[in-house]
């Protein structure tokens, strides 16, 4: 009878033990989980204000470049409306590089 007392009390410590082993795998899961959790919101902060900086650069960069494209245009402009015609030239320039190795045109 000793025995089997020995034995159940073995029985008993062993379902413990499991008992044990359970608790702290349920506890382990729960600390990882909350974990993540929290790396998880940290991620997003960071991710979120790193692009709304990007973003905000972003914009001032594209609002800079379309100012100087608008300064350049008109300063083309104004260079282009300063620049005198001469359309005899042109049109001496056009026809000899435009008709090369073309027959002369005959008027009907």
């Amino acid at each position: 009878m000793d025995d089997q007392v020995v034995l159940k009390h073995l029985l008993d410590l062993e379902a413990e033990a499991a008992a044990l082993v359970d608790e702290a795998q349920a506890e382990s899961d729960r600390r990882i989980t909350e974990g993540e959790k929290q790396n998880r919101a940290h991620y997003d902060e960071a991710y979120a204000r790193e692009a709304g900086s990007l973003e905000a650069a972003y914009v001032q960069n594209i609002a800079a470049v379309k100012e100087d494209y608008q300064k350049q245009l008109e300063a083309c402009r104004e260079d282009l409306e300063k620049t005198p015609l001469d359309s005899a030239a042109f049109n001496s320039l056009a026809e000899k590089n435009l008709l090369v190795g073309f027959p002369p045109i005959k008027e009907q």
